[in-house]
């Protein structure tokens, strides 16, 4: 009997010892460090994370979450454009196949009434000049896609840093010390 009661109180003993798994904070989740600076009790910190999240998406109209959210779809988007550009650029040999032989037909056909001997002459030099203007465009679409991603990236960043200081500003009024 004596050993039953020792074995309950050592667990009993682990069980109190054993750290819980801490609950992450609205704030952390946001990464904000947040500390109460007037010794608030955790649930009176949740509900003032919960004040001033609401408070910091009324004021700068926008929501971290749904930004996040955005800047992913963004990224898929610009990937889906850089990939449409390249394979934009792939056709440009063949069509320029087509254009240099037409002219080589007329330039053989008058220099030396050979036009089949021009349209080859033309379609070889066509196909060199196509995958040039193509290689050129491809380079030039990615990069106005890259430009134009990097844009919209700054633009969200922007917003949920502006949000980050209304919701530290915020806890701050709240007397709580909150960095990011």
């Amino acid at each position: 009997m004596r050993i039953i009661g020792i074995i309950c109180a050592v667990a009993a003993l682990v069980f109190v010892t054993t750290p819980l798994q801490a609950q992450q904070t609205l704030a952390s989740t946001l990464g904000i460090q947040v500390f109460p600076a007037a010794g608030q009790e955790a649930s009176q910190q949740s509900q003032d994370e919960a004040a001033c999240y609401d408070w910091a998406e009324g004021n700068t109209g926008s929501d971290p979450f749904q930004a996040q959210q955005q800047q992913a779809a963004d990224a898929e988007q610009a990937a889906a454009a850089q990939q449409q550009a390249s394979q934009a650029g792939r056709g440009s040999g063949a069509r320029g196949a087509v254009r240099g032989a037409a002219a080589g037909a007329v330039i053989g056909e008058i220099a030396n009434d050979d036009a089949s001997k021009g349209a080859a002459y033309g379609a070889a030099a066509g196909v060199v000049a196509g995958r040039r203007r193509g290689r050129q465009a491809e380079q030039q679409a990615q990069e106005q896609v890259q430009a134009q991603s990097q844009q919209t990236q700054q633009a969200s960043q922007a917003q949920i840093d502006n949000f980050k200081k209304a919701f530290s500003a915020c806890m701050e009024g709240k007397q709580y010390i909150a960095k990011f």
